[in-house]
């Protein structure tokens, strides 16, 4: 069974996928059907995150430390640099970790002084 894979451009800023090359900032991937289905998932996951954690800025008396808000967003935005650097091409992953998105995501910060005995604000 062969997996046809296609290029695609992707512009996480403009939540687009296409297949004909648009701005300089986009990420190139090779994709069979199955994973397209799965980007677009993954595109759609974030972009409704956004404009929740976006949503709740205006809470005055919340803090975003350790906001559910924030947490899926930066899930989400986790999920979807991990899959276009899976997926990209040699440019598209240099990037993406030029970016230090993924590693800077899982790092909280919330070992380093100040955030002892802290309580979770939700």
């Amino acid at each position: 069974m062969t997996t046809d894979k296609k290029t695609y451009y992707v512009s996480v800023n403009h939540n687009l996928i296409r297949d004909v090359p648009g701005d300089s900032n986009e990420f190139i991937v090779m994709l069979s059907k199955d994973e397209l289905t799965r980007l677009k998932d993954l595109i759609n996951d974030f972009s409704s995150t956004d404009r929740y954690a976006f949503q709740r800025t205006f809470v005055p008396y919340k803090s975003a430390d350790h906001d559910e808000a924030i947490e899926q967003f930066d899930e989400r935005t986790i999920d979807l640099y991990a899959f276009l650097h899976e997926h990209g091409d040699e440019r598209t992953r240099r990037m993406i970790e030029d970016m230090n998105i993924i590693r800077k995501m899982d790092d909280t910060g919330y070992d380093d002084p100040g955030y002892e005995n802290a309580p979770l604000n939700k």
